[in-house]
């Protein structure tokens, strides 16, 4: 049998190269064939960036099943992905500390001098505003958060709520999702966790995380 695909889309000024731990626990317990989506963060239209990513998770037909894992921004790029196109191959989706509902932190980043331009247009578009998030596709869709609050997000943010250093735990949250798991764990700790990583395993393979709560 072909072993299941997963496909990770990294966050805002990443290279998916901080993605290498988790990939390889992915490998070596799950027995996944795991790759990296690129993308231009800051400066490429959300167009562009969704038909190649649906060209990725596409590759190999309609047969092979294919996960996507979206750690920060690259949770609401997958999201934005399905919802635009259903007809992808079959699989799951693993959003890692992704705001869901919008970001604290690039609000009042965006404020900054030449803020706007640091974040970039999918950013401002995606991220800063407050519209109610749901999911209403079929495939399923998981959320790992982090509640330990590590990381320059949260001076930027000036979080007074559960947060992950970056994203505040509210912002994980979209109706219509299948489990959400919240770990203590830092924004980019995350992708060092073996918590999160054998969470993610078990999402993807049964569907519903092993834990209920941090």
């Amino acid at each position: 049998m072909t072993a299941a695909r997963v496909v990770f889309v990294h966050g805002l000024w990443m290279t998916g190269a901080e993605l290498r731990w988790l990939r390889r626990r992915l490998e070596s317990r799950f027995d996944f064939d795991t790759e990296i989506f690129t993308y231009r963060t800051v400066s490429e239209p959300l167009d562009s960036v969704l038909a190649r990513l649906a060209t990725t998770v596409s590759r190999g037909g309609t047969s092979q099943t294919v996960h996507v894992i979206g750690h920060s921004l690259g949770g609401v790029v997958a999201c934005r992905l399905f919802e635009r196109h259903p007809e992808l191959p079959p699989g799951r989706v693993l959003c890692l500390g992704s705001p869901l509902a919008g970001s604290q932190a690039a609000r009042r980043f965006e404020r900054f001098k030449f803020g706007h331009r640091m974040i970039g247009a999918l950013v401002i578009a995606e991220l800063l505003g407050n519209a109610e998030c749901r999911w209403t596709m079929a495939r399923e869709l998981g959320v790992i958060a982090g509640t330990r609050p590590v990381g320059l997000g949260r001076l930027v943010a000036g979080f007074s709520e559960p947060n992950d250093g970056t994203v505040a735990l509210r912002e994980t949250r979209i109706e219509g999702a299948t489990d959400h798991l919240a770990l203590p764990v830092s924004h980019f700790g995350m992708l060092l966790s073996n918590r999160v990583a054998d969470e993610c395993g078990r999402f993807l393979r049964d569907g519903r995380f092993s834990l209920r709560a941090a």
